[in-house]
């Protein structure tokens, strides 16, 4: 099978680097051919700390993942999360010079042009420029304006921005492993891909994604990203208050967390104990589940308290703006007993556990319905979604475009151009830097 027919996510995480292989069947349907999975040394909240560590463990993963599969990694699409990224809201416009010819891609590009030179603070790149909706002259709320008459153009976006040396690092960290680097795109974004329907994106929906080093929270309405936020707290900090709590090491606290945790504090009677073995000699340490419990709950209410105070901030109070899906949960701390409830609780809204098997074919032969894998699952999809893109582009001869496909062929391009520019900046930067 030729190398163009893979689809290769890399999730770079706080406790994880998971890379995935995946491939399309016969049904057109994405299936997962092959799995990596290595424990992430060098990165804390989504931020690499330490480069010759991540490159062992992307090398681990990359390696697992291609003796399972039997296929060669060599092009991947990256996540980036981390607690340096924000976004912002900004609206800009064009006036056109000839208003007599329909509006195209050109400028729409100029448009986004425009907002790629917004001034940022020191150190801070725009990585995402996703456009809401459009306004063209006195008519608003427009979903595509290519291919309308009018001559002035502007628009709401939605502006993600992080620290562009952050971002340096991830990527000289990939190719330094020995694989190139086909793109680079947001972790909730990817994670929404995996486990988000359509109609939860057009209903409006909040998707929760809890990994170990940081909360990603990424809201759609009207099939469009609304918001993103990256909270710098995830499950990792339970551990360590379990750690501190119940003065005990860190891997007993990771276990204690993963066997007998649970979110709501209600359901321990005082007389569940656990025993912990003592260390070298010493006598074990008895736990009460109520007291693990409370521990836990604090934090979890903590975080699930800033992720609500981002989704109030994105206006979910104004009627038009309500989050009719209610949230997702995702990510390898979703799993935590009774988190659902906790949701519900703090937020007063709908909550489901989202699993990553949502558009994947049916009979893959890899398990992965555990949450743990939805951002990994988003980054092959995105990969996915890439190449159809570039084909679609060598596929089109000028001579045989109808107006309509002409359409549609300037959307693709568009949203490529949206999404790569970044990306060209990243690997300019590592061809100039080796």
């Amino acid at each position: 099978m030729e190398n163009n027919e893979l689809y290769i996510g890399l999730d770079i995480g706080t406790t994880k680097i998971v890379a995935m292989i995946g491939i399309v069947n016969e049904y057109g349907k994405l299936k997962i051919v092959g799995i990596g999975k290595s424990k992430s040394l060098g990165v804390h909240r989504g931020v690499v700390n330490n480069i010759t560590q991540t490159i062992q463990s992307i090398q681990l993963a990359v390696e697992e993942a291609e003796e399972n599969s039997d296929f060669k990694i060599d092009k991947v699409v990256v996540g980036i999360a981390g607690q340096h990224i924000r976004s912002l809201q900004h609206s800009d416009y064009v006036t056109r010079e000839n208003s007599d010819q329909v509006i195209d891609k050109d400028d729409i590009d100029k448009l986004i042009n425009q907002v790629y030179k917004l001034v940022m603070l020191p150190g801070e790149e725009i990585i995402h420029v996703l456009p809401q909706d459009y306004k063209v002259d006195a008519q608003g709320e427009i979903k595509e304006p290519i291919g309308m008459f009018g001559s002035r153009v502007e628009a709401n976006f939605h502006v993600v921005v992080g620290q562009v040396s952050s971002i340096k690092n991830i990527a000289r960290c990939v190719k330094s492993a020995g694989i190139d680097f086909d793109g680079i795109t947001l972790e909730p974004l990817a994670s929404a891909d995996a486990v988000l329907s359509q109609e939860e994106k057009e209903a409006g929906v909040a998707l929760i994604d809890i990994g170990g080093g940081t909360t990603d929270l990424a809201i759609f309405k009207d099939g469009i990203i609304k918001h993103t936020a990256v909270i710098p707290f995830g499950g990792n900090i339970i551990t360590e208050d379990i750690k501190e709590g119940c003065s005990i090491i860190e891997k007993q606290a990771e276990l204690l967390k993963i066997k007998f945790g649970s979110a709501w504090p209600g359901e321990n009677k005082d007389n569940e104990i656990v025993s912990i073995p003592g260390l070298r000699g010493r006598d074990p340490k008895e736990i009460t589940l109520k007291n693990l419990s409370k521990i836990i709950n604090a934090r979890i209410i903590e975080i699930i308290e800033q992720v609500f105070i981002e989704i109030k901030n994105y206006g979910h109070d104004e009627q038009k703006k309500k989050l009719i899906a209610g949230i997702v949960l995702t990510g390898g701390g979703s799993q935590l007993k009774h988190l659902k409830q906790c949701v519900e609780l703090v937020t007063g809204m709908d909550t489901r556990l989202g699993q990553p098997n949502e558009h994947l074919a049916g009979n893959n032969s890899i398990e992965i319905s555990d949450p743990t894998f939805a951002t990994a699952v988003g980054l092959v999809m995105n990969s996915m979604n890439r190449k159809k893109i570039n084909n679609n582009k060598k596929d089109f001869s000028d001579d045989d475009i109808s107006d309509k496909s002409n359409i549609e062929k300037n959307n693709s391009d568009f949203s490529r151009s949206v999404f790569e520019k970044f990306t060209d900046k990243i690997k300019n930067f590592l061809e100039n830097a080796e």
